[in-house]
């Protein structure tokens, strides 16, 4: 009998060739311990202004370390209406008083903040723009986040109402879903009931404000990250976590590819993913864009470049 290649099975205990139980002539193998992960939980609200702030960092910090982290999005409820509301902290009792403080963590973070709807159209609430995110994350988690930048888009920069349904049914259509089902779906019992989960996560979690980042290892032992942190908060958060973990960052995206998968950046933005000074962004774009392919605008003083 040719003895080449002959394998006895593990499981059956029948002996024959190594083809015939499906292993190959040759196998490259990894004996490499699998990489470890941390379950990030971000806690945040469509209409918290520190989160938009944070937006640079954070999309920076996924982008380089997605490897090492599995992220959940987690709604906070920062605002359900007027009725006995108080920020004390903030100055903040009542909806014109939001405008100034807007004004504050816009020019303090440079993301685009305009805040005058506050005074002539406040936003009553931020459960609205809540619930559609959470019924669009039960079936896509991809799109329920770009949802919520949308959404962030439309109240912080272009100054829009997103506690209204008109504008949330927009919202919905501009990610390519009906609008006016998923909107209608997430004023239904159900959408509720998932945001109070969110909300009794956020209070297991020890959550007292936003944007608050939780990062936990296999071993249910974690950091809490509080607040709007330069980037090496996050990465330090991550190799604690992980420790004996070597971390190494992923290449940074082209721009092309990055404009593909945001469609809008703003010169903050760029600055940070690209490690850019201000005055660089018009050449940094015109450079690395085809002609063409995008559009070089600007908001409250700030460039900012979308596909077209």
């Amino acid at each position: 009998m040719n003895s080449t290649g002959m394998v006895c099975n593990m499981e059956t205990g029948i002996c024959g060739e190594a083809s015939e139980a499906g292993e190959g002539t040759l196998q490259l193998i990894d004996l490499s311990p699998p990489r470890r992960k941390a379950k990030l939980y971000y806690v945040t609200d469509p209409i918290c202004s520190h989160c938009w702030a944070l937006e640079p960092v954070l999309r920076k910090f996924k982008w380089q370390y997605e490897q090492y982290i599995d992220v959940h999005i987690v709604m906070g409820g920062l605002l359900e209406s007027w009725d006995g509301f108080a920020d004390a902290s903030n100055g903040i009792s009542k909806p014109a008083d939001v405008a100034g403080h807007w004004k504050e963590v816009g020019e303090h973070s440079r993301m685009p903040i305009d805040g005058s709807l506050w005074l002539n159209d406040p936003i009553r609430s931020s459960y609205p723009p809540s619930r559609v995110f959470k019924t669009i994350q039960q079936t896509d988690e991809r799109l329920a986040r770009l949802y919520l930048r949308r959404a962030r888009e439309a109240v912080f920069a272009f100054n829009r109402n997103i506690g209204e349904e008109s504008m949330l049914e927009e919202l919905v259509r501009q990610i390519g879903l009906d609008g006016a089902a998923v909107v209608e779906q997430s004023g239904t019992s159900s959408a509720m009931n998932l945001l109070e989960e969110d909300f009794a996560l956020a209070r297991s979690l020890g959550v007292r404000g936003f944007p608050t980042i939780v990062m936990v290892n296999e071993e249910h032992k974690g950091v809490k990250i509080v607040g709007a942190r330069p980037l090496e908060s996050y990465v330090a958060g991550l190799a604690q976590v992980l420790s004996g973990e070597t971390l190494q960052a992923k290449a940074l995206p082209s721009l092309p590819a990055l404009l593909d998968q945001e469609q809008l950046l703003f010169s903050r933005e760029l600055e940070v993913m690209y490690d850019l000074e201000h005055h660089e962004i018009e050449a940094f774009v015109q450079d690395n864009l085809p002609a063409g392919s995008y559009a070089l605008k600007e908001m409250l003083g700030e460039l900012y470049v979308e596909r077209i």
